[in-house]
């Protein structure tokens, strides 16, 4: 088996989702940690890795990809016989458009604004910017409505299997779910506030808490 070094903060809801599909294929791999509230991602010898500044970053045998949807995928089909994707070429279809969701209208309204300004600045001494959270909120409706209309939610999110679409979109919610917003924008979505309940169980979403 490949090398596997990943590059990027515990906490990240990118890392965690990597992480955990490495910990569903027991697969080994060493983390390495890259402190973001210290600026590391911006450092010289980071953007040699990520031109973009941003993580994760995965290392396979000394070659670097980022981009957590092709980081995604790439474990999937090497470390996991592929066990995450759908033989259905729909049902594909259909997680690789909730990981673009997540990407594109979920991850900065949810985790950028609502989660940083929720749980992040006043643990460093600020203030929650309400009216940045109030604009934010409908975005995150919007997207989850969007994620629960091509979802099943019987109990994961396209049926049966455990597919990246979860393992994209769970630690996104778990930051969401620790927000007094939780109930405001999950409420319009109760297959989605259910399909989280099953999820989150997972002992690899657990594991990956730590």
């Amino acid at each position: 088996m490949a090398n596997f070094v990943l590059y990027g903060p515990a906490l990240s809801t990118y890392v965690r989702t990597v992480r955990m599909i490495f910990t569903e294929a027991n697969a080994p791999y060493e983390l390495k940690s890259v402190d973001i509230f210290k600026g590391e991602q911006s450092a010289p010898d980071y953007l040699t890795k990520h031109p973009f500044g941003k993580v994760p970053v995965l290392a396979v045998d000394g070659e670097l990809l980022y981009e957590t949807c092709a980081i995604a995928e790439y474990l999937d089909a090497t470390v996991n016989n592929g066990g995450f994707t759908p033989d259905d070429l729909m049902t594909q279809a259909h997680m690789r458009q909730i990981m673009a969701i997540v990407d594109s209208y979920l991850y900065s309204p949810a985790i950028t604004t609502i989660t940083i300004q929720r749980l992040i600045v006043p643990g460093q001494g600020g203030q929650t910017d309400e009216a940045a959270v109030a604009a934010a909120v409908p975005k995150v409706q919007t997207a989850l409505k969007a994620i629960a209309a091509i979802s099943s939610c019987s109990p994961y999110l396209l049926g049966a299997a455990l597919t990246l679409a979860d393992l994209y979109l769970l630690p996104v919610v778990f930051y969401l779910s620790n927000t007094p917003d939780w109930e405001t924008v999950i409420g319009a979505t109760p297959q989605l506030k259910t399909w989280w309940e099953t999820a989150r169980q997972l002992p690899s979403f657990q594991q990956v808490l730590k």
